[in-house]
């Protein structure tokens, strides 16, 4: 997948998060299991205290279960 720099733009300005943490947090993504439940809830916590947005444990739970069951959107740019 191949991301502009407006899709950085767009990221940051939505959540104050810059484009070097991203591909920072995407590396760690590839490194990690992403079907271990531990680890997603991890990455979880971690976007959440970068954005300052709280997730609750329901939604936690619901992105957790979507992520195992390949459910993940392919075009994630959509969703911004």
């Amino acid at each position: 997948m191949n991301f502009t720099d407006g899709f950085f733009k767009r990221v940051e300005k939505k959540t104050n998060v810059n484009k070097d943490t991203i591909l920072s947090l995407a590396s760690k993504l590839q490194q990690g299991d992403m079907k271990n439940e531990d680890n997603l809830r991890e990455i979880i916590h971690e976007l959440s205290a970068m954005t300052g947005k709280p997730v609750s444990k329901e939604k936690e739970d619901k992105i957790i279960k979507t992520i195992q069951n390949d459910q993940v959107p392919e075009n994630i740019d959509k969703l911004l």
